[in-house]
């Protein structure tokens, strides 16, 4: 992926998210669309932006950052609600399984970092 489509997948990133906000829901296509981007555009930064977080805490905080998520647009995506993410995020609460594989699938954090919590 070159530099431009970067930002051209960031940008429907954005709109998606816009939509999910707006709408509190996502179509089937729309979400599949939102669910390849995140994973793509993950991708991309793991290869040109590499980051090593020593904590969970961080690295949730880095991939909310460069998606421009608000803890609201991570609950909606990870299926949970901005009080439990705040909760994690604070280390007040543990993760669930279902949480652990929707930061790896969804947010592409590694699964060492996760099991490491």
């Amino acid at each position: 992926m070159t530099d431009k489509e970067y930002k051209a997948k960031n940008k429907r990133l954005e709109e998606l998210l816009k939509i999910l906000t707006n709408d509190g829901f996502l179509e089937n296509n729309l979400a599949n669309e939102l669910n390849i981007l995140s994973d793509e555009i993950a991708d991309y930064e793991d290869e040109n932006y590499p980051f090593k977080a020593d904590t969970l805490k961080e690295m949730i905080e880095l991939r909310m950052f460069q998606r421009k998520l608000k803890q609201k647009d991570l609950a909606q995506t990870l299926g949970t609600t901005p009080s439990r993410i705040s909760e994690i995020i604070n280390g007040k609460r543990n993760l669930t399984i279902d949480l652990a594989k929707g930061l790896h699938h969804k947010l592409n954090i590694d699964a060492d970092l996760i099991l490491s919590e």
